[in-house]
């Protein structure tokens, strides 16, 4: 029997599933997909949740589900929705739900000045580089920093980085927000800054990984030449976030929150704010409230952790590489971008002006060259917009916009998106026979545990390619490059 929701359903735009607003639903949901692939899909709680979104206090526009959507925790992976910070006395709703547990989760890009063809020994030296980048879910083996240290990072993020002994391999306006967020205090718990404290440079575990690829398709001449980049070369990813110092961060949030709520006939009720919430994971403050202030603060000190520790990343991978291939090698950032944020933006909502909330779960920013926030070296291309697909199968570079605006407040899909659950992935992959699948591939991978074999196998993911096509049929961001994967270092 199809779901209720399935009655409301516009098809109108090409490749956009839109599900007009109805009982509760304060707006519209969106998903860059096709209904055949929703209904299909293995877990049908996805949409449920987009629409769950809409009903947060000052929601405005439409929520969207990016084209790698699936299901997540209060919002969906690949969810965008926005609230209006001048709605009622306090503004909207902020969720730390529909920022997520990772904050400032994302993706780095690195240009290496060398093609595929350059590396003699590609098993070789993934060895050295799974040696020196720590992976894995124990948040050891950082780099050796005080807390002193650790407060000035987490005060202003990028700009503390040289506080540290450890290399900067980025340029003004390649890394989204500078790297860097202004934070009015330090108020995160002790047990999050314990947390953060030996975990800085490191991967982590899950979908985390530093890949090496090469770019094995130009389909923008223009604007790849722009980024200085060319076929068959070398380009690093770096996908990791704020580790277990985030993690808490929205754990104390989220707990102090759902405090607040009372159940009442299959709602989630807050009674001083008048909060009605379908789903107790999409706990919220109004963004002026003292609560929403707060978690804002403490969200921004996670994320400059974040920054940093793609940094430090990025630093560990070029002594790796010099050291197996020597001073010849040198990098550069093309662009750092997050896909789990809350940001406070400017957009044009139904033909006006609207100073918004807008929480990014799994989606990346994907501006045009217009936008101010921009810096200037890309006003020509639109954003870099950072797009990994899976270790077998290969990522794209997208670019958001020439100019104007894209329909999904300027966001975009952040990776392939899962197609089985980890659970089943598990259960339906053996781990040997994939490893041995892509050695034959020529893809080496050096992984933590052999699980993360069977849960990041390729066939655990939508296609990527697939992704990128309703990606750009829904005009929120235009293909430049796609890579394929040479070595992957996995937690």
């Amino acid at each position: 029997m199809a779901a209720a929701w399935t009655k409301h359903v516009d098809l109108s735009t090409p490749g956009v599933v839109r599900i007009k607003a109805h009982d509760r639903m304060k707006i519209d949901a969106a998903i860059i997909s096709s209904m055949d692939e929703i209904l299909n899909y293995q877990d049908g709680r996805g949409p449920i949740q987009l629409m769950n979104a809409t009903e947060l206090p000052g929601a405005v526009g439409t929520a969207w589900g990016m084209a790698d959507w699936h299901y997540g925790y209060g919002l969906p992976i690949g969810g965008v929705v926005a609230t209006d910070v001048e709605e009622g006395e306090q503004g909207g709703a902020i969720s730390p739900g529909a920022v997520g547990f990772d904050i400032n989760c994302g993706v780095r890009a690195v240009a290496l000045n060398i093609d595929a063809d350059d590396i003699p020994n590609l098993e070789k030296l993934a060895r050295r580089l799974n040696g020196r980048i720590p992976a894995g879910g124990s948040g050891k083996g950082g780099v050796n920093i005080t807390e002193s240290d650790l407060n000035m990072i987490l005060r202003a993020g990028l700009k503390e980085l040289d506080t540290i002994d450890v290399g900067q391999h980025h340029s003004i306006g390649s890394v989204e927000s500078d790297g860097s967020f202004e934070v009015d205090e330090l108020s995160i718990s002790q047990r999050a800054k314990q947390r953060g404290l030996k975990a800085l440079g490191t991967l982590g575990s899950g979908n985390h990984f530093l890949e090496l690829q090469r770019v094995s398709q130009i389909v923008d001449n223009e604007t790849a030449q722009q980024w200085n980049l060319d076929e068959n070369q070398v380009v690093a990813m770096i996908h990791s976030g704020s580790r277990g110092l985030g993690h808490q961060v929205c754990s104390d949030h989220i707990h102090n929150l759902e405090l607040r709520l009372k159940q009442r006939d299959h709602v989630w009720v807050d009674e001083a704010w008048g909060y009605v919430l379908p789903d107790r994971q999409l706990a919220s403050a109004p963004i002026h409230s003292k609560e929403g202030q707060a978690y804002l603060n403490d969200m921004k000190t996670a994320a400059n952790f974040a920054f940093a520790n793609r940094a430090v990343l990025t630093d560990r991978l070029f002594k790796g590489l010099r050291a197996e291939l020597g001073e010849r090698i040198e990098l550069s950032t093309l662009y750092d971008v997050s896909h789990n944020i809350a940001k406070i933006e400017d957009h044009i909502v139904h033909g006006k002006n609207c100073t918004c909330v807008v929480h990014r779960k799994g989606a990346t920013r994907a501006f045009s060259g217009e936008q101010s926030e921009l810096h200037s070296k890309f006003s020509k291309t639109g954003q870099p917009v950072i797009v990994p697909g899976d270790m077998g199968r290969g990522s794209w570079i997208m670019a958001g916009p020439q100019s104007g605006q894209n329909q999904a407040f300027g966001s975009a899909c952040h990776g392939a998106g899962r197609a089985l659950s980890r659970a089943a992935a598990r259960k339906q992959i053996d781990a040997e026979v994939k490893e041995n699948e892509l050695r034959n591939k020529g893809i080496i991978v050096q992984a933590a545990t052999k699980n993360i074999l069977s849960e990041e196998a390729p066939e655990a993911y939508k296609d990527v390619d697939g992704v990128i096509e309703n990606t750009t049929k829904a005009e929120l961001a235009r293909p430049v490059l796609r890579l394929e994967p040479l070595a992957v270092i996995k937690g």
